[in-house]
């Protein structure tokens, strides 16, 4: 499947806003955010135009999207899942993609971004209720067992993103066990549940995608 290759530090400076695509670098002061830096592609000086508001809804969608790793293509078909669902549209968009296994084993802490989350998924650490998956799309369900596979666990790679576990622990709608690289996904997450998205307003990608 396609995915971005580029300079995952110009996608943060294009949205002017830490995606965290690069995990721990994310917070030191190396961010391209942190320091201030402006777009890519304009000068220092360079007056920004003011942005119209398909401007604004583009952004937004292009936020939510590189945040999680996906291209057009992609992040599409989820939209589509999520406007043939019932209840609000935004609400079951936040959802599928929380929903994703790369999200969950990034969430999980087996994985310091979902970038690496994704790679880990690909190349076969990762067991859903005891069987191999491989595909970072895969969507898990509710009582869905997460491991990392026996002879994954010790991958120095993951056994430094479970740090971030002991630091700021998961999210309420997981459960894990950090000795044993096992969690479990105990129900899906309602929209409120999702506090670091809080700045993300999926009603403009609606929206956008309406028109």
């Amino acid at each position: 499947m396609a995915r971005y290759t580029g300079p995952s530090c110009r996608l943060c400076r294009a949205e002017r806003a830490q995606l965290f695509l690069k995990g721990d670098r994310c917070k030191g002061p190396k961010c391209p955010i942190t320091k201030k830096m402006g777009p890519p592609g304009r000068g220092p000086r360079t007056r920004m135009k003011k942005i119209s508001d398909y401007g604004v809804q583009l952004r937004e969608k292009q936020k939510l999207k590189r945040l999680y790793g996906m291209l057009e293509k992609q992040f599409k078909i989820v939209f589509n899942h999520a406007a043939r669902q019932t209840g609000i549209t935004g609400e079951n968009l936040i959802r599928l993609l929380e929903s994703r296994l790369d999200n969950i084993v990034y969430r999980m802490r087996f994985a310091p971004s979902r970038k690496m989350a994704r790679q880990i998924v690909s190349h076969g650490h990762i067991y859903v209720n005891g069987r191999r998956v491989n595909i970072p799309s895969y969507h898990v369900k509710e009582n869905d067992k997460i491991e990392v596979r026996d002879s994954s666990k010790k991958l120095i790679v993951i056994k430094e993103a479970l740090k971030e576990y002991s630091k700021s622990g998961i999210v309420p709608w997981l459960n894990i066990d950090p000795d044993n690289m096992i969690g479990t996904v105990t129900s899906l997450p309602r929209r409120s549940d999702v506090t670091d998205l809080a700045h993300i307003k999926e009603q403009l990608i609606v929206e956008l995608y309406s028109k």
